[in-house]
């Protein structure tokens, strides 16, 4: 059985992953409106997923501190990069309102073409953010390192799908995890499972160097 000390230090492990956890939430939702939501919430969360990278890599840090810094440097290319992706869902939407208006009036491959690339599109937003937190590069190279990642990985693309779905779903039943859990969740959640990839990445390179 285990010792006092052992039960004591995985206790004290086990609270701060939970403090954690609730900094990071909090920050979202503070950050976010500091950047009036419109320029807030995509800066906010690529600095979400850069806390939890380095905490997930065992970094000590300053949440509070590393989270404003990552925010700050990340702020352009996140609202860039977010902002492009929701003009294009928005079009998207648009599209299948069409779609759904007309679906007897359509061939069969209009509807087949528009859920092929609405599966892209859902890659690219699982992936691209992560890229940006954990990579200094391009707005095209997110892209296109995005859809090469989540085709050739799709079963990681699947996971990080599933644990989104399913944050979504549980917030809405337990609403009070909103303001301190759930954003916090899924950044974890989705760079744990980005970093199994980008790890083997960054080891390739490193070899290949």
């Amino acid at each position: 059985m285990p010792n006092g000390k052992q039960v004591v230090s995985s206790l004290d492990r086990v609270l701060r992953w939970i403090m954690n956890l609730a900094a990071i939430n909090i920050l979202w939702f503070v950050y976010s409106l500091r950047g009036l939501i419109v320029g807030g919430v995509f800066p906010a969360t690529v600095a979400a997923l850069g806390v939890s990278r380095k905490l997930i890599i065992g970094e000590e840090i300053k949440i509070w501190k590393t989270y404003k810094n990552i925010y700050l440097q990340e702020f352009r290319s996140a609202n860039i990069l977010g902002w492009i992706l929701t003009f294009v869902g928005t079009l998207l939407y648009l599209n299948y309102r069409v779609i759904a208006n007309a679906s007897g009036e359509l061939l069969f491959v209009i509807p087949f073409a528009f859920y092929f690339i609405l599966f892209f599109y859902f890659i690219i937003v699982l992936w691209s953010f992560p890229l940006l937190a954990h990579y200094k590069s391009t707005l095209f190279k997110y892209i296109q390192n995005a859809v090469i990642i989540g085709l050739t990985k799709i079963h990681y693309t699947f996971a990080s799908g599933v644990l989104v779905f399913t944050v979504i779903y549980i917030s809405l039943d337990f609403p009070g995890l909103i303001p301190f859990f759930s954003i916090s969740i899924a950044a974890i959640g989705c760079m744990w499972i980005s970093m199994q990839i980008f790890g083997q990445l960054d080891k390739r390179a490193s070899f290949d160097s």
